[in-house]
């Protein structure tokens, strides 16, 4: 079975999503992402601003948590589908194996959003500036605390990852070796996608234990929500 055989079932999920279909709820997600997103800089600020954790921080941003970023990367997913073969043995298995699950976090981030962004359109006008207070009720009421929990556990997983299969030197020197062929069969978004995960370990320690400290608090947070507490976003 071809190693990359796991991105097709993602790919059709991405297919899936009904914002490709629906400009409305299209434009909602985005915000929705985008107040995810200003809340996570702001929960986070003194981690994310330490300088060795910064090109890591920008990698969860606008990698790991979806968004319009990663239209384009499934376009290209697909037509790489279509060269599974000739992507095999171009990019190392360890990168593979790690890129894919940035890839299905990316994914379930954005199946996660769209089910927030689908409710706040149901509950309120679609003109109307999402805020805490909006969004601490959508979350109650769509009850997403196993599944977000779940997603933590995946980013932890993912830390474990990036530590053991990224930072070995023969490893980065045979991905940069590979740079010019993924160029020349278009894979360079996927080439990039993963060699933006390279770069950003690069001056930290331990991705694992970054990761850690980031779900930590975001596992407060969602036991904050689901608790009934007033402001569960400020910790």
């Amino acid at each position: 079975m071809s190693k990359l055989a796991a991105l097709d079932q993602l790919l059709e999920e991405y297919k899936q999503f009904d914002y490709h279909q629906d400009p409305l709820l299209k434009k909602r997600l985005h915000e929705a992402q985008d107040w995810l997103k200003a809340r996570i800089l702001d929960t986070h600020t003194e981690l994310f601003n330490r300088p060795e954790n910064k090109l890591m921080a920008d990698y969860f941003i606008h990698r790991l948590y979806g968004g319009p970023d990663f239209d384009p990367l499934a376009v290209q997913i697909e037509r790489l589908l279509k060269y599974a073969h000739k992507a095999e043995k171009i990019i190392p298995e360890n990168a593979i194996k790690t890129g894919l699950k940035s890839i299905g976090l990316a994914v379930l981030a954005m199946q996660l959003d769209e089910q927030v962004a689908k409710q706040l359109l149901k509950d309120y006008p679609a003109d109307q500036s999402i805020d805490d207070e909006m969004m601490r009720l959508t979350l109650i009421k769509l009850d997403q605390a196993e599944q977000r929990l779940q997603q933590l556990s995946l980013l932890d997983d993912l830390g474990v990852a990036l530590d053991k299969y990224m930072r070995s030197f023969l490893m980065h020197t045979a991905f940069k070796m590979c740079k010019g062929t993924a160029h020349k069969y278009n894979f360079q978004l996927m080439y990039e996608f993963i060699g933006e995960g390279f770069v950003a370990m690069k001056p930290m320690k331990s991705a694992a234990d970054f990761i850690h400290a980031f779900t930590l608090k975001e596992r407060e947070i969602v036991n904050n929500v689901h608790s009934g507490q007033a402001n569960p976003f400020r910790i």
